[in-house]
């Protein structure tokens, strides 16, 4: 079935609000087997979202309207989908007595009860994080037309508690995907190594680009979810066999998961001092539930001073090579490590732009790992082509998880890819 997807908002239209809502639900869709044939963003308009809904359900089995569903008057999804399926709206008893429920204790007005106005016959999607219901019903002609609230805090649970279910029905059997990630190897490498994987029809192999890095899914269908699995993973084992130690896990949201899950597993404690990155290998490691655990410290040591003071960096070296070189990052995680009494230490500096420092290159950066016997240093040159300083930052932080799943994991410490790494003889590593 094909499946068409709309975005209510003039924010949206004029791009002060991010269309995540978008992405979201056609990824959701497809997973279920649904062709994404169009996706599009209207205006608070009812005349020109009327035009647009007229077209879609003309053209496609399934229509998803997101937004526009609020009390307020330029919230006009409701209204113009129920006129164009040619549905009156009626109040909703239930509905109401959670209006009156969230409100509580406090003035609920009229514009706030209209939400409980909804398509005659429809299925109610329960608004568990806000006011506005979404719904679904199926129109005279057999098209599927479905509306959810706009917010993201609110689309997600109610499109994975509700929606997805009561678009279930119209499922041919089980799709099902596994994600495949990988740091370290880019999509048209990886698409070389796999390239006669991609061929077949089910399942199916495909690459995709991350900010910097990459994945392949492999999706099937069946009538099962078990014969699913049974399809999915002859040819995920194969993948995985081909991208070598370049994959960090499958089906994991990222890195920094991997990282924290292994160091929980171990045992093992972690502190970090950044300079360029500006605490954001600390933000991403922290983000995971669990990091308190195996996180001990994070130091910002931006100036020469506070990294003599903190971690230790000899005086004498940062006179003489400057913070952005291979002596000081060494040292950096070693101070860190130590101050921290912590398992391992690492320390991150160069140079992410937009100017040039020290003499050295945007984009040159030194990320060092130090276990307290041994310390690597990663180094990215600066010779790519991306020269933005947010890209530098998360890239170099990336790196630094990547340096430090291979040592958790005991696989070979240089990634081969776009940055190298060397074990470096520190004169100041202690345990």
């Amino acid at each position: 079935m094909e499946a068409e997807i709309i975005s209510v908002g003039t924010e949206l239209l004029l791009g002060q609000v991010v269309n995540s809502d978008t992405a979201y639900v056609a990824r959701r869709l497809a997973e279920m087997g649904f062709d994404i044939r169009f996706t599009c963003v209207v205006g608070d308009n009812s005349d020109r979202l009327a035009e647009v809904l007229k077209n879609a359900l003309a053209n496609s089995d399934i229509v998803v309207a997101t937004g526009g569903l609020g009390p307020t008057e330029d919230d006009l999804t409701k209204q113009t989908c129920a006129a164009a399926a040619g549905r009156k709206l009626v109040r909703d008893e239930d509905t109401c007595h959670r209006l009156a429920s969230y409100f509580r204790g406090r003035t609920c007005s009229h514009s706030q009860m209209n939400q409980a106005m909804l398509p005659e016959g429809c299925t109610i999607f329960p608004n568990d994080h806000g006011t506005a219901p979404g719904c679904g019903f199926t129109t005279d002609e057999g098209k599927v037309l479905l509306m959810l609230p706009g917010p993201p805090r609110e689309l997600v649970p109610m499109l994975q508690t509700y929606a997805l279910p009561y678009l279930a029905q119209w499922v041919d059997g089980v799709i099902a995907s596994t994600n495949i990630r990988a740091f370290g190897i880019g999509e048209g490498s990886a698409a070389e190594k796999i390239d006669d994987l991609v061929q077949g029809a089910n399942p199916t192999a495909a690459t995709y680009a991350l900010e910097d890095e990459m994945y392949v899914r492999v999706t099937a269908k069946a009538k099962t979810k078990e014969e699913v699995q049974a399809l999915c993973a002859p040819l995920a084992d194969e993948v995985r066999r081909r991208l070598g130690d370049y994959v960090y896990g499958t089906d994991v949201d990222s890195l920094e998961v991997v990282v924290v899950r292994e160091l929980q597993r171990q045992g093992k404690l972690l502190a970090t001092a950044e300079s360029c990155t500006g605490g954001m290998l600390a933000e991403r490691i922290t983000d995971i539930s669990g990091a308190s655990q195996v996180f001990h410290m994070g130091l910002v040591t931006y100036s020469n001073e506070v990294k003599n003071l903190l971690l230790g960096v000899p005086a004498d070296l940062l006179a003489e090579k400057g913070a952005v070189c291979p002596e000081t990052a060494a040292a950096m995680a070693q101070g860190v490590r130590r101050k921290a009494h912590a398992d391992f230490g690492i320390g991150i500096t160069g140079v992410a732009g937009p100017k040039t420092s020290e003499g050295k290159p945007v984009g040159y950066i030194l990320i060092a790992l130090d276990d307290g016997e041994h310390t690597w240093i990663r180094t990215m040159d600066g010779q790519g082509g991306r020269k933005e300083r947010n890209y530098l930052r998360h890239r170099a932080a990336s790196n630094a998880l990547d340096l430090l799943r291979r040592r958790l994991f005991q696989m070979p410490m240089d990634s081969r890819g776009w940055d190298r790494t060397s074990e470096f003889p520190s004169r100041t590593a202690q345990k």
